[in-house]
């Protein structure tokens, strides 16, 4: 009866007199009748490994492959052919945490170039060893920022953030008692006058906005540093990382800490995950920063090795005590990013924003001139942008699905919006055009 089970008819006896039931039934007697399964499960007779194949191949072909006129947060990006290759090899896809430098020097070398990278494409001092993902390494930026300011516990977040990272913010800030209040946006973008009431009111710890924003609008921050630094807040800054490689990084605002998805760097969208999450800040709040840092030095025969630095384990673990308890995540998706930075380059990553950019204009210009779509922001856009549409947007889309595309995004009644990457072609644009 327990086939795969190590325990015995005496051993499961033995257990279940230690807790006080007789039968394992017992232990469900909460779950109510009505919910619970009481069927066969419809698994199938044991197969050859060609049988296996074949089956996985027909369940796989029920999947439509859809061209893709989404974003959001995940976008459809090109992934060079030699990741998944190189990521599979058993010393990447089953190493473990490299709390013993000694013999963790592969895993620890890669996270140093990858902090490396994010560091270079933030403009900022530092960058830890990866997050979980975007929208957590937001929550933890605003943790951050509270934990710097002390008595100060009120953080400010643009309405033209990402609504899913806002809403895995405001989760963060209830159970740690910080008061998450919203900076409204006008015209698409970040009110900078409400932004100016709220700092006055005092108590702010910091203040987060998104660049581009979550409309794919590319916002204006000048004075947003002084503002927020004269009131002895934090500027955070959550970007879309791949577009780093052509606008004004991080840095560049001046932002305290800087943090985002890295799934724009090739990571293909998989069903939202897994992805990684980057973090970076200024040197002197490094000591603030959670997850683990990544530090170079020399052994003592003069040679160059790489050790966890700054942190120990236990910070992490005495989670009363602990700036925080994420730590990071596995660092697969962190190497996964790191190689796909090392391929394409400077100028790679320079050529697909710029193909992106590049590409929603195009798909834009064509939208308007069908005379059904107007912009909803009369502003800067990068590869991303809401339109107002004049029709029926439910059956719009149903319409593109039932043709093969993914036609964009229902933010609002009648809006859309749409995005393009390097992968969409000026044919497939045109297809998509052709069938409004």
């Amino acid at each position: 009866m327990y086939k795969y089970f190590p325990h015995t008819e005496a051993d499961l006896k033995a257990m279940m007199d230690v807790v006080g039931i007789n039968s394992l039934d017992e232990l469900y007697a909460d779950v109510p009748e009505q919910i619970r399964f009481r069927g066969d499960y419809q698994l199938p007779s044991e197969m050859s490994e060609m049988e296996v194949r074949q089956l996985f191949e027909q369940l796989g072909s029920q999947n439509r492959q859809l061209t893709c006129f989404a974003g959001a947060g995940v976008y459809d990006h090109y992934t060079p052919s030699v990741i998944p290759q190189l990521l599979q090899r058993s010393e990447f896809l089953t190493s473990y945490t490299p709390y013993q430098a000694e013999i963790s020097q592969g895993t620890l070398h890669y996270i140093f170039e990858f902090q490396s990278m994010m560091a270079e494409l933030t403009g900022m001092d530092i960058s830890n060893a990866s997050m979980y993902d975007g929208t957590t390494a937001s929550a933890e930026a605003m943790m951050m920022a509270v934990a710097a300011g002390k008595k100060q516990q009120r953080f400010l977040v643009s309405e033209t953030v990402d609504p899913k990272t806002v809403a895995v913010m405001k989760t963060y800030a209830h159970f740690h008692g910080i008061e998450l209040e919203v900076i409204p946006q006008k015209e698409g973008v970040t009110s900078r006058e409400n932004l100016e009431a709220q700092i006055a009111k005092g108590g702010v710890a910091g203040v987060m906005v998104q660049q581009p924003n979550y409309f794919g609008i590319v916002e204006d921050y000048r004075g947003f540093t002084d503002t927020i630094h004269n009131a002895k807040a934090l500027f955070v800054m959550n970007s879309i990382i791949a577009d780093l490689a052509v606008l004004k990084t991080p840095g560049e605002w001046g932002a305290d800490i800087a943090v985002g998805d890295g799934q724009s760097l090739g990571i293909p969208m998989q069903w939202g995950g897994p992805y990684v999450g980057y973090m970076c800040c200024t040197e002197k709040l490094i000591r603030k920063m959670p997850g683990r840092i990544v530090g170079k030095t020399v052994d003592n025969r003069g040679q160059r090795a790489f050790v966890l630095t700054l942190q120990a384990r236990e910070q992490h673990i005495r989670r009363q005590k602990a700036t925080s308890n994420i730590c990071s995540n596995q660092s697969l998706m962190a190497l996964f990013v790191t190689m796909y930075c090392s391929l394409m380059g400077k100028q790679g990553l320079k050529e697909a924003a710029e193909l992106s950019y590049a590409g929603a204009h195009y798909l834009c210009d064509k939208l308007l001139a069908t005379g059904h779509f107007t912009l909803a922001y009369d502003q800067s856009f990068f590869n991303e942008f809401v339109v107002s549409y004049d029709g029926n947007v439910d059956a719009l889309q149903q319409r593109l699905l039932d043709e093969g595309f993914f036609g964009g995004i229902k933010i609002a009644d009648g809006q859309l919006m749409f995005a393009v990457t390097e992968k969409r072609t000026k044919e497939e644009i045109d297809q998509l055009i052709a069938l409004l």
